[in-house]
C-alpha cells in the first residue's frame, strides 16, 4: 500500500533490548470530498502510526510537516482504552520512504529520497 501525507511530529528512534532500532512517527493524510447534493464539502484526516526498521538514519528527515510517500503493510491494532472503551488505531509497517518535502524549522528543502546504505560507493 502506498501512502502520501505529512509527518505530524518529529520521528523518534527507539532502541530495543536486542539492540535493534525502530523509527516511529505518525502520518496524517487529508482528504476532501463533496457529497452529492450538499452545499459544502467534507474534510477528513486519517492518521497512521508508522514504524520503520531498516535504518534509523532516516529519522533526521522525518520532521513535523515534511511531505513523505510511504509503501508498506497497513494493519489495525484494537485495544481497550483506560476508560474501558474499545479503541483502534491504524498502523503501517513501512518498507520504503521517499521524502518529497523536508521541513526544517520554517525552511523547506524539496525532493530528497532515502537511499541510506552503509557501504556507499564514494
Amino acid at each position: 500500500m502506498v501512502l502520501i501525507g505529512r509527518i505530524t511530529k518529529d520521528a523518534t528512534v527507539k532502541k530495543l533490548k536486542d539492540d535493534r532500532e525502530v523509527v516511529n512517527f505518525s502520518l496524517a493524510i487529508n482528504d476532501y470530498y463533496k457529497p452529492k447534493g450538499a452545499a459544502e464539502g467534507v474534510s477528513l484526516t486519517t492518521f497512521y502510526n508508522c514504524s520503520y526498521w531498516i535504518s534509523p538514519k532516516i529519522a533526521l528527515w522525518l520532521t513535523k510537516g515534511s511531505l513523505v510517500e510511504l509503501s508498506g503493510r497497513i494493519y489495525i491494532n484494537a485495544y481497550i482504552g483506560l476508560d474501558g472503551e474499545a479503541k483502534a488505531s491504524l498502523n503501517c509497517h513501512v518498507n520504503s520512504i521517499t521524502v518529497h518535502q523536508h521541513i526544517k524549522g520554517k525552511e523547506a528543502n524539496t525532493t530528497a529520497k532515502e537511499e541510506v546504505s552503509d557501504d556507499l560507493p564514494f
